[in-house]
């Protein structure tokens, strides 16, 4: 397809199409401002996608070669998939589970709520709920998120009425289907779910929101958004005033083009965002774009996570129906009585037979794994989502010495838990435990951690330009035509699943970029 906005400089240049990416596309292009998003993978559309979770694996992730390191079990079990992320046009709103939580007030403001903590880079955001707000509202509308706006809430499948009747066992109050991205009725043109499972990896009814075919369809309509498939970016051009001019991309023939940007918006989540700003350095910026304070690429956050399966004399079925199908929220709370600090939610999970074998205890073998796979019919899931703590030791740098197919240093993530993360984690395994055998489960599987899901931190929003990489409008503090649109700008992690957050602030961050073009300050 013709570039419709190749020679012009007058274009925002968006990094990535997920739910920063495509979400910031869209609002502008419905400002009418000119918008290129260069996405590293294909486009798939619905009809593309499988109830089938392996192939789907195959067909829409990102594996590129990356490498870790780290005391986290991941590093052992899986060296070079270190996160399970899309790469695709949508973004990993092809690959989500749906769930739409507000970050807590406590939370934006976790070196004061949660003071001094060894080992911890804590900063609290420079923004805060109340400002967040009508932007979270604005969100949950564009999303149709369930449980708001009058929008009725799915309902419970096997999954969650065992989880529901353990939750109310132990004690539990704060309990429901979810605040789900997912229509329970027709609406925005899309059908309701139709709850056939096996959906986590594209939704084959369009009911679950993505980017794909929500925000970049509408974007592309108004004529002001392009979106450029098979485009991995390689570095962002600046000009002698140290101003972003443009992107080097390499296109979907291996041909290197230059795209002029006025504005550079980078949302390739937590991982490629801050590898791009470090693979673009100069004799300017020696040690990579945005990184005056030395913090790009550090405070990467995972979530504190973990999964428990009840297993039961009856069949469950739980792969019937959404794979998050319902939540525990009363463990989110600040309550340090418990030994940590942060909080965590209980969500209902389902993964496929390829994927509970691989995950369910990565190199196990014998027995006591093949009677848990047996029992696949009769199990029930909880995975555990909680706040891990931002230090500066968990990072993603460049490799010394791999580098990809385009000659660039590829990632390496470095992770360890810290003692806050194991701690929360050890209490939510025997929680969630205690919850299973209250209603009658006959075994109890806990298993490690999986690749990361939820990718945050590495390009932190602070108030002083000397503790992070943006300020409180994902504007680089170094130069203030950079912006990030992704998790990666999160401050801390939360408890909560990011993604209903990154959109919210791709909202309030496309209303400051189109004010600031129009007064000419970008």
């Amino acid at each position: 397809m013709a570039e419709k906005f190749g020679l012009t400089e007058e274009v925002v240049v968006i990094v990535g199409s997920g739910a920063g990416g495509g979400t910031l596309g869209n609002e502008l292009a419905q400002k009418g401002i000119n918008v290129v998003i260069l996405e590293a993978g294909k486009r798939y559309e619905i009809s593309d996608f499988e109830n089938d979770e392996w192939p789907m694996f195959g067909k829409i992730s990102w594996l590129d070669k990356r490498t870790t390191s780290g005391t986290w079990r991941v590093a052992k079990d899986f060296p070079n998939l270190p996160a399970w992320i899309v790469k695709a046009v949508g973004g990993s709103t092809v690959h989500w589970a749906g769930a739409s939580l507000r970050i807590q007030e406590h939370e934006f403001r976790a070196r004061t709520a949660y003071g001094e903590l060894a080992g911890a880079n804590l900063l609290d955001w420079p923004i805060t709920l109340a400002e967040l707000t009508p932007y979270y509202e604005r969100a949950e509308d564009k999303m149709g998120v369930t449980g708001t706006n009058g929008i009725p809430r799915l309902p419970g499948n096997n999954n969650y009425k065992v989880l529901a009747a353990g939750a109310k066992k132990v004690g539990y109050k704060d309990f429901h289907t979810g605040n789900m991205a997912i229509n329970s009725q027709p609406r925005d043109g899309r059908a309701s779910c139709m709850q056939i499972g096996f959906c986590f990896q594209g939704c084959k009814t369009g009911a679950k929101w993505s980017t794909l075919y929500t925000e970049i369809p509408k974007g592309e309509r108004t004529g002001h958004l392009e979106v450029r498939t098979d485009a991995q970016v390689l570095k962002i051009e600046h000009n002698a005033q140290g101003q972003a001019t443009g992107v080097l991309y390499s296109d979907s023939k291996g041909n290197r083009k230059l795209q002029k940007a006025r504005v550079v918006a980078v949302a390739g989540n937590s991982i490629e965002s801050p590898r791009l700003l470090l693979n673009s350095a100069s004799p300017m910026f020696p040690n990579g774009l945005a990184n005056s304070s030395g913090q790009v690429g550090k405070n990467y956050m995972r979530h504190m996570t973990g999964s428990v399966y009840g297993i039961f004399e009856q069949p469950v079925h739980m792969f019937r129906g959404t794979t998050m199908a319902g939540i525990v929220r009363d463990e989110s709370r600040l309550d340090t009585k418990r030994g940590f600090v942060g909080g965590y939610e209980l969500e209902t999970l389902s993964l496929g037979v390829p994927f509970m074998a691989a995950f369910l205890d990565p190199g196990a073998w014998g027995r006591d794994f093949s009677s848990a796979m047996d029992a696949y019919d009769n199990m029930a899931g909880i995975w555990l989502v909680g706040e891990d703590m931002p230090q500066e030791s968990n990072n993603v740098t460049l490799h010394a010495t791999e580098k990809d197919q385009f000659g660039l240093p590829i990632p390496n993530v470095q992770f360890s838990d810290h003692a806050n993360d194991i701690a929360m984690r050890d209490h939510g395994f025997k929680q969630s435990k205690a919850l299973y055998e209250s209603v009658g489960a006959k075994r109890v599987v806990l298993t490690p951690p999986y690749p990361s899901t939820h990718n945050l931190g590495t390009n932190r929003m602070s108030a002083n330009a000397k503790d992070g990489v943006v300020n409180k409008w994902g504007q680089t503090h170094d130069i203030k035509n950079l912006f990030v649109s992704d998790g990666s700008q999160f401050t801390t992690g939360a408890a909560e699943n990011p993604t209903l957050t990154i959109v919210a602030l791709a909202i309030r961050q496309a209303d400051y970029i189109a004010q600031s073009m129009s007064r000419k300050e970008l």
